[in-house]
């Protein structure tokens, strides 16, 4: 007999919808603000931007739950890798071409996941070995323990904390990793500590989610339009801000235009 079809947790793709929802407002309002200049979109940039880390962690914890459930994290890491350099050969290299500057990613949402996707897929096993609950709080101690590494130590205070080489912050050769030098830009960046931690707590919670018996609700779809973006958030992701982007230059055109 074949294995029994895993149900899908429509929560999931729910949440990870509403994260995706609430990440187009803010490349939106990112792109009226930093883009096309406009005042209104200043404001409204700077009154979403408090919730852009909590967004984002709901996103990649979700990803490591997700991951659980998956079988195939080595052939999606390295796909959405492709994906990702091609952000960065676009944004880095064409987009200044049109004169867009300032916007090149180098290492973005993107690059993070399929990097965290393939670090799992590799280290699975070995990872299976600590269980659950151990994982969680070795994550949530790694998390802040690594949460300064941009400013120069390791820690959970400055009062106590592990001085790095000042050296290592001279180049950004070890940008995807937080750590860069004077002047390194990149207009999305989600480098690899201390966010590669909050993805392995999902791995672990995604973990502890198959061992036990969930309520029928969470295989319920609650918000269809929310599970729809949670379904195909890759393809909404890749495509949304060439749209928003191509739909607020014709809205300014036709203004000109009329007015």
């Amino acid at each position: 007999m074949g294995k029994e079809k895993v149900k899908r947790i429509i929560l999931l793709d729910e949440i990870r919808g509403f994260s995706v929802a609430c990440m187009i407002v803010y490349h939106a309002f990112f792109l009226l603000s930093d883009v096309f200049k406009l005042e209104p979109g200043k404001l409204l940039l700077q009154f979403f931007m408090p919730a852009q880390p909590f967004i984002s962690s709901i996103f990649i914890l979700v990803a490591g739950i997700s991951s659980r459930l998956s079988r195939s994290n080595a052939r999606r890491g390295f796909k959405l890798l492709l994906i990702a350099l091609g952000f960065s050969l676009v944004t880095i290299f064409f987009l200044p071409l049109m004169g867009l500057e300032g916007l090149g990613i180098y290492f973005g949402i993107l690059h993070f996941l399929s990097v965290s996707m393939l670090f799992f897929a590799a280290s699975q096993k070995l990872l299976d070995k600590i269980p659950p609950l151990w994982g969680l709080l070795a994550c949530s101690l790694l998390y802040f323990f690594t949460a300064n590494i941009g400013k120069g130590f390791l820690g959970f205070s400055a009062s106590s904390a592990i001085n790095l080489p000042q050296k290592l912050y001279e180049s950004n050769y070890l940008f995807p990793l937080g750590i860069y030098g004077p002047g390194f830009y990149s207009s999305d960046y989600f480098p690899v500590f201390p966010r590669i931690f909050m993805f392995l707590a999902g791995t672990y919670f995604g973990r502890a989610l198959k061992n036990i018996d969930l309520p029928a609700w969470v295989y319920e779809r609650h918000v269809k339009f929310f599970e729809f973006l949670g379904r195909h958030s890759l393809l909404i992701y890749v495509a949304h801000v060439p749209i928003i982007y191509v739909l607020v230059y014709l809205f300014q055109a036709i203004s000109k235009f009329l007015f």
